[in-house]
């Protein structure tokens, strides 16, 4: 006998899956991941325990899948460039894409930064490996955009190392941002303010220079 999915029943798994990644990602961003358990993520989505065993596996698959598609989404944000593109356009996209992912993902954002103060024990291999290719690709496209005189001869690696950083730090740190500047949280006016100021500041730091 042939079993089929209904629409219902694949809207059901997407949504159940939705939910406790999303749980998971609260969890471990705030216990990290040996003070999360199962039984805390099933009760922050509001699930059965079995069923988040059953769509996501096992704590630490769940927990390497959460940090996987966290460095998948700020990846993209540099995987198509080229030297024949803008540098200006290309380092302002980096940092608003960023920024916008700080605010629309900040506990990914959290649990990523507690993996690496543990000393990234599940993502040794994906930083010598994967990441150090990445990272070391786009640094040869920003060293051929300074030889041709399109901005300074900065370091790229630290460059890149700037944006993650100060992106960052208005989710990682939020509690002190928000305790020294007097806010409860931070408007859609406060983080047009900040990706201005990031923007303006790191190109000019740059000496990005426009072609058009």
């Amino acid at each position: 006998m042939t079993t089929t999915t209904t629409p219902d029943v694949t809207r059901v798994r997407l949504r159940n899956q939705r939910v406790i990644l999303e749980a998971a990602e609260w969890v471990f961003a705030r216990h990290g991941y040996r003070g999360a358990s199962i039984q805390a993520i099933a009760e922050a989505a509001g699930l059965p325990k079995s069923n988040v065993l059953y769509y996501a596996g096992s704590k630490r698959e769940l927990y390497v899948a959460l940090l996987e598609r966290m460095m998948s989404r700020w990846n993209a944000m540099l995987d198509d460039i080229s030297v024949d593109d803008e540098p200006a356009e290309v380092i302002e996209g980096f940092i608003r894409s960023k920024m916008a992912l700080t605010r629309s993902h900040p506990q990914g954002s959290r649990l990523f930064a507690a993996e690496i103060l543990q000393g990234a024990p599940f993502l040794q291999e994906y930083l010598r490996g994967e990441l150090r290719d990445w990272v070391e690709s786009r640094a040869r496209v920003f060293e051929q955009w300074a030889q041709r005189g399109l901005m300074d001869a900065v370091d790229p690696v630290w460059l890149i190392f700037l944006v993650w950083s100060a992106t960052q730090h208005y989710a990682d740190f939020e509690a002190q941002v928000l305790g020294i500047t007097d806010r409860s949280s931070l408007a859609d006016d406060d983080y047009r303010s900040i990706t201005d100021f990031l923007c303006r500041v790191i190109l000019k730091g740059c000496g990005v220079v426009s072609r058009r």
